[in-house]
């Protein structure tokens, strides 16, 4: 069965973001489903301004309540899909990226329960849950270079799992955790670096 390696999540000193005028936070919540790793995403609501459709982990913008951007990924988390806060058993934390909204996204890595969540019909279509062993299989992954309007030459990556496809931020924020945690490595960039 395949399993994600935790402990350089958990040893990850992420990079920070600051220079973008929203703050937003998200859950990659990994279930242990029959002996092997899944991760759980949302599919957007086809109505949302932002994104719809999409694959996406619960979470959302910084709200003035929230005391850290940790609560921020377990509030909307609990608003999206009903995951109560003590059920998350939080790992870690990967590097915040920028997206082309504007936010800098934190997110955050969990365990959380293998059980049916709710979800709030307002924001979320679906909730998926995704095999790692499908996330890392060859034959489910491409990729493409493009010419960001803010950030140049970059790379976008798209896994196609169960006739659902993880891309754009959600994507990037994938690529780290399973560059972290397995053996998955990813295309590199043109000067070398990875996007």
């Amino acid at each position: 069965m395949v399993r994600m390696t935790l402990e350089p999540v958990v040893e990850h000193d992420p990079t920070g973001i600051d220079d973008q005028p929203y703050d937003a936070a998200v859950l990659a919540p990994i279930v242990d489903r029959d002996g092997e790793d899944h991760l759980l995403f949302t599919r957007r609501a086809d109505h949302l301004g932002e994104h719809p459709g999409q694959m996406s982990f619960p979470g959302g913008g910084a709200e003035p309540t929230d005391d850290t951007l940790l609560a921020t990924a377990l509030r909307e988390a609990s608003e999206e899909i009903g995951l109560e806060p003590d059920e998350a058993e939080v790992v870690g934390q990967l590097d915040d990226i920028r997206t082309v909204t504007e936010y800098a996204v934190t997110p955050f890595v969990a365990h959380v329960p293998d059980r049916e969540y709710e979800r709030d019909d307002s924001e979320v279509a679906e909730i998926v849950t995704l095999p790692l062993s499908g996330l890392l299989d060859p034959d489910n992954f491409e990729y493409e270079r493009r010419d960001h309007p803010y950030y140049g030459d970059i790379v976008v990556h798209y896994f196609h799992v169960d006739g659902y496809t993880v891309w754009g931020a959600t994507g990037r924020i994938l690529v780290q955790l399973l560059e972290l945690t397995t053996d998955f490595e990813p295309p590199e960039k043109v000067d070398g670096s990875r996007m």
